[in-house]
């Protein structure tokens, strides 16, 4: 099983030396990759710049937008964007994309919500091309050229059954995160993505990826319900607070049975999103994992 760690970015306090301590910890430790998530609103750092600095300060792991909310976005920027990580970072980028749902990110960066799902589809269409060197007609060849050629692997965010079959037209494979590490909600995304890839058409099965928030900080179950609340009470106090409230995932115990029951629902990688920037959620993480 490949274990992926989504950086802090949501944090107030975070400096230089909490990227470089965590970026080092996780290239050293037995991890597959590390990632970070796209906010616009509230108290939160940048995500391309997270991890182009991330890419400097790491020699193996992947490198993974999780997620970049293309319908925010213009194509062609992103597909600028996302090559030139790929440059940085010597072609260890995986690209996951997704729609987002926050209103006030779209509104923050002048985007409209309407029609997400649909742009989404074209502009995949369009970054394809770009990394494919095209000449576009009155703009040129819009550069630099992936490492990876053709682009990196993209992964879509999705996890309904009509955006699973969207995206399976496009996309190498799933990210579909269950929360509190639900095995039962992490095998209905990826039976989903399997029949809609045979629906598809697709030759190949997808790429799987779940995930979970979780913590392994002194008072770890105080700092994941308040991590979770956090973030999720954009869509209520009260939903919020029932959500946050049935997190598990705060000891070491209910971690490696997570991982456990994701590994065998059939996985290729779980990417694990931390409560605090605590360093100590890596290194006892990786401690686990030994």
């Amino acid at each position: 099983m490949k274990i992926g760690i989504c950086l802090p970015y949501m944090k107030a306090g975070l400096n230089r030396k909490t990227f470089q301590d965590w970026c080092r910890a996780i290239d050293q430790g037995p991890f597959h990759s590390l990632s970070c998530g796209e906010r616009v609103t509230g108290n939160t750092l940048e995500m391309r710049n997270i991890l182009a600095f991330a890419a400097a300060c790491t020699e193996r792991v992947r490198i993974i937008p999780s997620l970049y909310v293309l319908p925010m976005h213009s194509a062609m920027q992103a597909a600028k964007e996302v090559a030139t990580l790929d440059i940085l970072s010597d072609g260890r980028v995986t690209l996951c994309v997704g729609v987002g749902g926050r209103e006030q990110d779209y509104r923050a960066l002048g985007a409209s919500m309407k029609g997400r799902f649909q742009k989404m589809d074209d502009q995949i269409a369009i970054m394809k091309r770009v990394w494919q060197g095209e000449d576009f007609d009155g703009i040129g060849v819009l550069g630099p050229m992936p490492v990876q050629a053709g682009g990196p692997p993209i992964l879509a965010g999705s996890m309904g059954p009509k955006s699973i079959a969207r995206v399976a037209k496009w996309a190498d494979g799933l990210y579909s995160f269950a929360m509190d590490g639900n095995a039962d909600l992490t095998r209905y995304f990826k039976d989903n993505a399997n029949q809609a890839w045979l629906d598809a058409g697709r030759s190949s099965t997808p790429y799987f990826m779940g995930g979970f928030w979780y913590s392994l900080a002194n008072n770890a179950q105080e700092h994941l319900y308040q991590y979770v609340f956090d973030y999720l009470k954009v869509f209520g106090d009260g939903e919020a607070s029932k959500i946050a409230k049935g997190m598990s995932m705060h000891d070491a115990d209910a971690i490696r049975d997570g991982i456990a029951a994701m590994t065998e629902v059939g996985c290729d990688e779980i990417q694990l999103v931390p409560a605090t920037a605590e360093i100590a959620e890596v290194e006892r993480l990786a401690a686990l994992l030994g």
